[in-house]
């Protein structure tokens, strides 16, 4: 059994389809067939009986069949029908014994007939077989006034050669059926499966080239076609990775460039000073290796960058938790104090917690916050207000205009104004990123009544925030801070 199945599975899903349909249908087809049968064969031997029945003798005719001598007379009794020629009569006394009073072949008697002639049952039917073999229904009756009982049988061939025409019949339709159901199956399985064809095809010419603007025509709403949309989102989102891939990259060897190159340069000239024994002036020396601690430390935030953004895009990972928003921002404004001292940094924090990543979302906030430092003159003032999951970053610097906003979250995108101040350009596309990932949006306008720049955070809040959560932080100056950041 288990080879059999072994082996059904291994045939091509076309074959096991058509197989499976094939068998199908002979199972209902024999099934169809053996009812049929049954009740055909029910219906004939009903009628054979109530044909038996209807020719019962009356107790007059039964005993013209009898001499005084108690013998079997051979005469065809005065009530002779044509059904009577086909019967075989005969007459059982309560001792077993018989006479032939109609027909040639005695009938074989057996103990309900015997019953019938000593009156102790009403009438009996049954099967039996003649003296030549052949098979008989009989009816037994008894017969009033006498202790005896008449049995009338009929050959049961009336019923079995009609049986077995049925059954020749029956075989040759389900034959044809059976043919016709392994067609159709055949039929069914390459018109239902020439829509997988082609998404095997179209995945194998994928595997093979690496093309990914293969699409497969998707008509109607089954399932098959549901797979076809499927498939094409999904190379879709594939194309769409693979050229975000090859644009990063390219982004980022031309960010990458300029660094290297003026690193490489200044290194050059200390390493040609050291060849030459023409010492560099002291000045130019400094300065030399300040720019070379400057570049190596605009590379290493890169290449920082660079590595948060090629994160993948796993959905929620283990790292994922219940985060106070307000704690983090709270931390990401201190960070912030520490960029710019000599600026006033307001906060109203309103407790709300978030499912995120706490390090990524602390980066995420400090970015907009160095941008807000970057961009506010000096003395100037920040306002941060965080209230039912919206948070608010507002600065007082030159603002961005309308024609740069719908640029600020592409990587390595920078703007004009912006070029000759530090960054790589990819602070505000990790921030989008991160939001993204947490369900939220984000987005940069102009302030309203005047300059400065509005960073909107908008986060969805999280089903069971942690208990006792800190209280808020009213909106006003701080205090300066006590650490200076190293310059």
């Amino acid at each position: 059994m288990s080879g059999a199945v072994r082996r059904f599975r291994e045939l091509p899903l076309r074959s096991r389809l058509a197989l499976l349909v094939a068998t199908a249908v002979a199972v209902a087809v024999a099934a169809s067939a053996m009812a049929c049968w049954i009740v055909v064969r029910n219906s004939l031997y009903e009628s054979l009986d109530d044909a038996l029945r209807g020719n019962r003798l009356t107790r007059t005719d039964a005993l013209q069949l009898v001499d005084p001598g108690g013998r079997c007379r051979t005469a065809v009794p005065s009530r002779a029908t044509p059904d009577l020629f086909k019967q075989t009569i005969q007459l059982v006394d309560g001792d077993g014994n018989s006479c032939i009073v109609f027909g040639t072949k005695a009938i074989d008697v057996d103990a309900a007939d015997v019953s019938v002639a000593r009156g102790n049952s009403d009438e009996t039917i049954h099967n039996a077989t003649a003296a030549n073999g052949a098979e008989y229904r009989v009816y037994t009756y008894p017969l009033e006034g006498v202790n005896g009982a008449v049995s009338v049988a009929r050959p049961l061939s009336e019923v079995n050669d009609t049986l077995n025409n049925l059954t020749l019949l029956l075989a040759l339709v389900a034959g044809v059926g059976v043919l016709g159901a392994g067609a159709a199956g055949l039929w069914v399985a390459r018109t239902g499966l020439r829509p997988v064809d082609e998404l095997t095809g179209a995945v194998e010419h994928v595997a093979r080239t690496e093309d990914l603007t293969v699409r497969i025509p998707a008509e109607g709403d089954d399932e098959i076609a549901r797979l076809s949309r499927s498939f094409n989102a999904m190379t879709a989102a594939l194309a769409s990775s693979q050229e975000r891939q090859a644009q990063l990259i390219a982004d980022a060897g031309h960010e990458l460039r300029t660094p290297l190159t003026s690193l490489r340069t200044n290194i050059e000239l200390l390493a040609r000073s050291e060849e030459t024994g023409r010492a560099i002036p002291p000045e130019d020396r400094k300065a030399l290796l300040a720019s070379v601690k400057a570049q190596m430390t605009e590379l290493a935030a890169l290449i920082g960058d660079l590595q948060e953004l090629a994160r993948p895009d796993t959905g929620e990972s283990a790292k994922v938790q219940v985060v106070g928003l307000h704690t983090t921002v709270r931390t990401a404004v201190d960070r912030a104090r520490l960029r710019g001292p000599e600026l006033v940094i307001g906060t109203e924090l309103a407790p709300w917690y978030v499912r995120a990543e706490q390090p990524a979302l602390e980066r995420a906030i400090v970015n907009i916050l160095d941008n807000a430092v970057k961009f506010s003159p000096p003395g100037g003032r920040i306002d941060v207000r965080l209230d039912r999951g919206e948070l608010t970053v507002r600065d007082h610097g030159p603002g961005i205009p309308e024609d740069e906003l719908p640029h600020v979250f592409d990587r390595f995108w920078r703007s004009p104004s912006a070029r000759s101040l530090p960054g790589s350009g990819l602070g505000l596309s990790i921030v989008a990123r991160t939001v993204q990932q947490c369900g939220g949006e984000v987005e940069l306008r102009r302030a309203e009544g005047g300059d400065g720049t509005v960073a909107v955070v908008r986060l969805p809040g999280a089903p069971t925030p942690p208990p006792q959560p800190p209280q808020s932080q009213p909106l006003e100056p701080p205090e300066p801070p006590s650490v200076v950041p190293d310059q």
